[in-house]
This record gives C-alpha cells, structure tokens and sequence, in this order.
C-alpha cells in the first residue's frame, strides 16, 4: 500500500509523521509506535496536506527538504488553512542545519526544529508536552464555541433574574453581575466587574487571605457552599441581609457562580422548601418524612386524650401491569387519580399520603370505634376497584390494605408502619382486593419467612437444593416420552420444605435467578448422561419463573448450555406458566419466537387456572399445553371438570399442540383420558419425582396390562 494512501482513522492523538524518505518513516514507525497515540505516515508534503484535510491530526513531525514541495512551503501553507493553522509542526532534519534554515522553520509556524541525530527520550517527551498544550488549546476553543453560542440565551436568562448574580474568577474577582445584584447594593454592574468578591461582603468577616477563604476551599473541592446569614455591604452606606450560595461552573471556565438571596425572598423560600420536603409532587399529599411526622404527632396527642387510631397502608392491585403496558405518564395519571379518590373518603382531619411507587398511606385519628378503620377499608378499595380511563383505554385496578391500631399494634412511628404492611401483604396473599388488621399470627408469620429466607440464602451457597425427576409417558403406548426437573429443598423426606412454600419466597427475593441458572444446568447435565440409555428422543421439562423468564439473557444462555452439552435443542422443553407470558405480550411473543429458532420446546404449565386466553395460544410459539392436577383430580366426579380437561384437549389437538395430563393417580383417570384423546400423562400412578439414579433405572416402554392386574 503506498504510504499517500489514506487510512481510517479514530479521532484524537494523532502524529502525522512526513518524510520523503521510506526508511525514515520506518524507524519514526517504530521509535513512536509505542506512545499513547496513532501514528499516520506520508511521504510527500501534497499527501502531508491531503491527511490534514481528512485526518483529526494534533501533532506534525515535518521534514524539511523534499522533492517539490519542501517542509516550509507545508508549514506556510497549512498556517494559513484556519483548520490547521494552531496545529503544533515540529520540523525534523538531518541536513538543514544552518541558523537561517532553524529560523525560516519558526518563522514558517513550527513549534521547535530538531536535528537529527536526537534522542528519542527527548522526543517523545516533547512530543507529550505539545499534545497537552494542542488538548489545552482545543479546550479553551471548545469552550470559547459554547461561551459564543450560548451568550445571548445566558444574558437574557441572567439580565432577567430576580435573584442577584455574580460569575467570580478563581482569583476571587467579580467577572460578571446581572442587574438585580447591581439594584440590591445600590451600584452598577460595571462598578462590581473587577472587585474583589469579599470587599463586599460585611458578614461574616473574612479576614484570611482569599485562597484560604471558604468560598475558594469549596470551590477547590467541587462542593457547594452555602451562606444561609449573611450581609452584603451597600453603595450607600448600611448592609443588606442576604443568603449566598456558591456553586463551581464546569472546569474549564474556572469560576463559580455566586446566587445572593433577598433575605424576605428568602424566608418565603424557606417555607416553599418546608413544604416541598414533606409533599409529594407528583400527587400533592404528604410524602414519607411528611407522614412520619404527622404519624409522629398524633401518637404524642393519643398518649395524652387516650383517644384510639389507625394507620392504613394502601398497595395498588395491577398498577404494575399498567404502567409497564401504558408508560410512565399514564402511571403518573393513575396515581393523581387514585390520591383524588382517596381524598374523598378522608375526613378532614384525616392525614393521606403516598409512601412512593404505588403505595398509600392513612392515618385515622381519633376513632371511637376500630371497625370504623374497617368500613373506611372497605369504601377505599370499592372506589379504587373499578374500570378507570386513562388515555382512551379503559383499566383496571385493586387495592390491598393493612390497618394497624394504636396501641394495640404499637407505640410509634416504626412499629405501627411495619405492622401495616407486614398486614397488607397477608392481604395480598390471601387473594387482594381486601384488608386485614395486623394480628400477632401475622408478625410471627413475618419472622418465620424472614427466617426462612435467611435459610434459602445458606441453602443457595451450600448448594442444598436437588432436582427430582418425574417420568412422562405416551398414554396410547406407555412408551417414555421424559421427564420433568422438580426441585426440592431439604436433605431427606423428613425435612423437605414444600416447594409450594419455598419458590415464591424465591421469586419474590428475586433469589429464583440464581437457583434457575443452577437447575438448567444441573437438568442439561443429567440430560446428557441419559443420551445412551434412552437416545436423543428423550424430551426433559425445566420449569422457568416469571422473574428468570422476563430476564434478559435466558435463550443465550440456553445456546450456551446447548453447545456445552452436545444435546439437541428439541430435547429441552421449558415450561411457563400464563402469567409469565401475559407480564409482557410483546416481549414474551419476541422472546418465545427466539426459543422456537434455538429449536427449544415451550409448554404452558398448569393450563386452565390462568388467563386460558385463545389469543395467545394464536399468537405465541407453543408445542405443549400441560393440563392441571385439580382438574384431572376432580374430573370423573365433576361434569364441570371434565368439560374442562375435554376441551383443553379438543383444543390442543386443533391447535397441533401436545396435551400433558398432571397429577394422574388412578387407572379410572388414566382410561379417561385415553379415551379422550388425551396424548401424555404423569403422576404418581406412574411415579412420583425420582432421584437422578432412580430414573436411570425407569423403562423406556410400560407394559399398561401389568398396571392393570396392579390396580
């Protein structure tokens, strides 16, 4: 490639070294290749001009004598282009070394003339030096562009504030005043430029130095210093009191921006702020510190009138869901709407405030009875739980509450919160849309699970979990068709926590993640050294949580663990359950459309006690629909339960979907579905969930006659 052509470039630190000579350019290749910085060669000073057109070029290393067009007519030429005209030329000779050829070379422009022989140390160094200098003066053009642009916006915002204004240098001299700082001393702005900003002020008295002063020490430091009581000194005699803040501008400017404050502005000030700092400002009610405070107050008031109160924590049933669906402006409308209704159940002496998010809280003061708290529960949740519209769409909302009395539940702040939402949450798990009062039960409920926690956390870190494998079998043949991964929690039978009891906590910990990593693993794995006992045939069921699943991740990862086990995608089939889907429509639809290119299988776990929405089962990349154990436990006994398996079955195999039987136990449940066209079981009929080593030992093929001489 010849040494004129071009190439890309990234911008910044680039030497342009020029020389007629090949080997020149070689050995500067390799003196300079290792500095902090690109280094561009040409051979000519037509292509040393071309570069400069094109290349952000800091720093030129110029020959001086060249065929045609020498390094001083390049040097000439690029000062009088304005793109080049600043950028540094050390010029570089080994023969020009007659005083009048050194002095042409800094009259031509350069910054230094070095002849050769030089010592490499010595020119990296200067080459270092003259970068910093090319990046101080880009910064101070750079900043001198924004000052430019920015002029007449920032003196008609300055000139037109009511609040007096000073730009102070690091010199502690006054750059700049607006007008209103020049009409509260009684003087001009051009009598302030050039003052010292201290001569100024008469309290408090600054009596060091100004580089010792606090006004330069904060600014050292980037910090904000504040004056809250202070008195400047007036033109005509007298002091005017004030309150001063000083702030740095950004660096290069090397000043700081000095805000004096009427002192009656200020008072005003100080109230606004007092208010700001207990009110929301989305919804207008108190904030947290702001009922803290007024939750504070009435427990005083109630220790001296023995009067009784309430404390009720409000958590919006599907807000969530809305505000990840609509946006964050219709969640804002949501929550100002949800603070009016609330409004209108308070009486007037009633305290209302939002906690944060989607949480409320109400203080009921002075009630004669409890129940009162109750009936105000009620009408809350009445109010909020109705279709409301926000931007032309119709939603829908609940409310769960916690009420905590005083004394009974507490004798502070601290107490009669917690036990308010340790009581809405035993709302929510007992189904939303309801309240509940705090009650002892709960709060032991509250330490056990917190315990509990605790232990699942050891658990994660000594690896105490395991998977159990239930088989899944062809009903028309008896022929395995897999297994399902379930994990377990406890060392044996006697101690094992229920996985109905242990996963939600998991979930809602957000420790799901962890341990979902872990069973896909750990499940590939066994899948692998299944391959030669029951072939490539074999289909293994992983359960992923709607907080894995909504992961960013989850199918790069699965083509990971794929590769790294050598199995076949449609090997695995990972199971959801509806809500997982229905979190994210079009998330869920992107991310199902990945797992269907991997090649990965998707089951709908538990089908029939969700949404059940033929929508989805158009629109989403399904193969199998694994039909609840309540339902194939309840349906030979109930026409309504076995409508329902019927149709989920009838609807899998329109839809070419596979239907999976849970929980099947007895060879009745087992001959209805086969005579209803039902395609997989599993259950305990079968087995239940085994140990790896057991499953190994289970047949690739029943023999359904010895099932029934066993029934």
């Amino acid at each position: 490639m010849s040494r004129t052509q071009l190439q890309p470039q990234p911008r910044g630190r680039t030497l342009l070294v020029v020389d007629d000579r090949e080997a020149n350019l070689v050995a500067m290749e390799a003196l300079l290749g290792d500095g902090d910085w690109q280094v561009h060669t040409v051979n000519s000073g037509e292509a040393a001009l071309q570069a400069l057109l094109e290349l952000d070029v800091e720093l030129v290393l110029l020959d001086v004598q060249m065929p045609g067009m020498d390094g001083f007519e390049v040097a000439r030429l690029m000062r009088g282009n304005p793109q080049t005209r600043y950028t540094p030329i050390i010029f570089v000779s080994a023969i020009a070394h007659t005083r009048d050829s050194v002095l042409e070379g800094y009259a031509t422009g350069a910054v230094d003339f070095i002849l050769k022989p030089f010592d490499p140390q010595v020119l990296k160094h200067k080459i270092n030096t003259l970068l910093a200098h090319e990046h101080n003066r880009r910064d101070l053009q750079l900043l001198t562009q924004q000052l430019d642009s920015a002029r007449a916006f920032n003196a008609s915002v300055l000139n037109n504030a009511a609040e007096g204004i000073l730009v102070v240098g690091e010199d502690g001299y006054i750059n700049f005043a607006n007008p209103a700082i020049a009409q509260m001393l009684g003087g001009t702005v051009d009598g302030l430029k050039g003052t010292p900003l201290l001569a100024h002020i008469a309290e408090p008295v600054f009596e060091q130095p100004w580089r010792e002063s606090d006004f330069y020490l904060h600014w050292r430091s980037g910090a904000t210093y504040r004056l809250h009581e202070a008195q400047l000194k007036k033109e005509g005699g007298g002091t005017l009191p004030v309150a001063i803040s000083c702030s740095p501008l950004p660096r290069q400017q090397r000043s700081m921006v000095v805000i004096a404050l009427d002192m009656s502005v200020v008072r005003n000030l100080h109230a606004q702020l007092e208010t700001q700092a207990v009110t929301d400002s989305l919804t207008g009610l108190l904030n947290r510190r702001g009922f803290n405070q007024a939750l504070e107050s009435a427990v005083a008031r109630a220790d001296r009138n023995g009067k009784s109160m309430a404390v009720l924590y409000i958590d919006l049933d599907g807000f969530k869901r809305i505000n990840d669906s609509l946006g964050h402006e219709a969640g804002d409308a949501i929550l100002c709407k949800v603070a009016r209704l609330l409004e209108t159940c308070m009486r007037p002496y009633d305290i209302l405030a939002r906690m944060g998010g989607d949480e409320f809280t109400a203080l009921l003061d002075s009630l004669d009875h409890t129940e009162d708290a109750a009936k105000v529960a009620e009408k809350l949740i009445e109010l909020i739980s109705v279709r409301h519209r926000i931007e032309d769409t119709e939603v829908t909302l609940g409310a769960s509450i916690g009420i905590a009395t005083f004394p009974e539940c507490g004798d502070n702040v601290e107490e009669l919160l917690r036990a308010a939402d340790m009581a809405m949450y035993e709302a929510k798990r007992a189904g939303r849309q309801q309240f509940r009062f705090f009650s002892q039960e709960m709060n032991g409920r509250a330490h056990a699970r917190l315990m509990m926690e605790e232990n699942l956390r050891s658990a994660i870190e000594h690896n105490d979990f395991d998977l159990v494998y239930q088989p899944q079998v062809w009903l028309d043949s008896g022929r395995l068709r897999g297994f399902e991964a379930l994990l377990r929690w406890g060392q044996n039978e006697n101690d094992r926590v229920l996985p109905g009891v242990f996963v939600p906590l998991l979930e809602e910990t957000r420790l799901i993640e962890r341990v979902g990593q872990w069973v896909l693993r750990e499940g590939i794995a066994q899948c692998r050294e299944w391959l030669a006992q029951f072939g490539d045939g074999l289909v293994l069921s992983l359960n992923v949580s709607p907080v894995q699943f909504a992961r960013p991740g989850l199918v790069d990862m699965l083509g990971r663990l794929i590769d790294e086990y050598r199995l076949l995608p449609s090997q695995l089939e990972l199971e959801l359950t509806e809500s997982a889907l229905m979190m994210d429509l079009d998330q869920s639809c992107a991310k199902l459309r990945s797992l269907r290119d991997l090649g990965v299988r998707v089951a709908i776990d538990d089908f029939g006690t969700g949404y059940s929405s033929l929508a989805y089962l158009r629109n989403f990349d399904l193969d199998t629909l694994k039909i609840d154990r309540l339902f194939i436990a309840n349906m030979l006994d109930s026409p309504r339960d076995a409508a329902v398996v019927s149709t989920i079955i009838d609807l899998g195999r329109n839809l070419g979907l596979e239907v999976i039987a849970e929980g099947v136990e007895t060879m009745a449940q087992r001959d209805w579905l086969i005579e209803h066209g039902c395609d997989v079981m599993q259950g305990f009929l079968v087995a239940p969930g085994l140990q790896a080593e057991q499953a190994s030992r289970f047949p690739s093929q029943l023999d359904w006659q010895t099932f029934d001489r066993r029934s």
